[in-house]
């Protein structure tokens, strides 16, 4: 069992070695000529580094003996259910889980509360993330059972993502679309997708290559106007807060 488990790890971690050989590298450079940081530094670094392969290494190793066979057998068996309707709901909570508990979603609302102190919450711009996602999973189960092609949700998403720039503020425009960036990282990419392909596979009339991908692309999407969905409200809560600022200060001058 143990074997199984590891079967073809030995190349999982030649690969991650080679994805992170680069970084070092270019550490190593910036550590000689530019950064020269104190040795306990380096030794936090070096752990993070350590830590670093060993977790994308074991993550990868179970994706493929894990995430991607359950992800395909669950797709099958979802896709032969009677009640097609069904597959929304369940393609909503499978997107919002997923997307709560991806790792680069993580960072990045971390970064977002830090870099704004603490104005954009990280709870709020997570909840947004992950409805968007989740809407976006169920759009995609509707295109399976019925077919659409995925020109009719790219398109007009774009299109209205594109009018809402206009209305949103230039801070919340940059975060949506890096959350739609790091929203497909490995959960959606590895779980969901086989999903999609599963079910894909065993519902009639739709070919797991042309109806099973695609989904990917409408996750990139759905944070993006989630996020300036979000960036809209807090414009006119902003706006709102000043108009009453304004007001109040008008009645004070005039008591005066």
């Amino acid at each position: 069992m143990t074997l199984h488990i590891f079967e073809g790890f030995s190349d999982v971690l030649s690969e991650v070695a080679i994805a992170l050989l680069p970084l070092i590298g270019l550490f190593a450079f910036f550590q000689l000529f530019f950064l020269k940081l104190k040795r306990r530094k380096l030794i936090d670094i070096s752990i993070g580094f350590v830590l670093t392969f060993l977790g994308l290494s074991f993550f990868l190793q179970g994706v493929h003996i894990g995430f991607l066979p359950i992800g395909e057998l669950m797709g099958e068996k979802l896709g032969a259910i009677k009640y097609t309707w069904m597959l929304l709901p369940i393609g909503f909570v499978l997107g919002f889980f997923a997307t709560y508990a991806e790792p680069a979603v993580q960072v990045l609302i971390d970064q977002v509360e830090k870099v704004s102190g603490g104005y954009i919450p990280q709870k709020v711009l997570l909840y947004t993330v992950s409805i968007g996602v989740g809407l976006s999973i169920a759009l995609s189960m509707i295109r399976i059972i019925y077919g659409i092609s995925l020109w009719y949700f790219i398109l007009p998403g774009y299109i209205i993502a594109l009018i809402m720039i206009k209305y949103s503020t230039k801070t919340f425009t940059s975060i949506a679309f890096d959350s739609g960036g790091v929203a497909t990282g490995p959960m959606t990419a590895t779980f969901i997708l086989a999903l999609f392909v599963g079910i894909a596979s065993v519902t009639e009339g739709r070919d797991p290559l042309l109806d099973g991908f695609g989904m990917v692309a409408l996750v990139a999407l759905a944070p993006i106007l989630s996020v300036l969905t979000l960036g809209i409200l807090y414009s006119r809560k902003e706006k709102g807060q000043y108009g009453k600022d304004e007001t109040r200060a008008k009645v004070n001058h005039h008591d005066r």
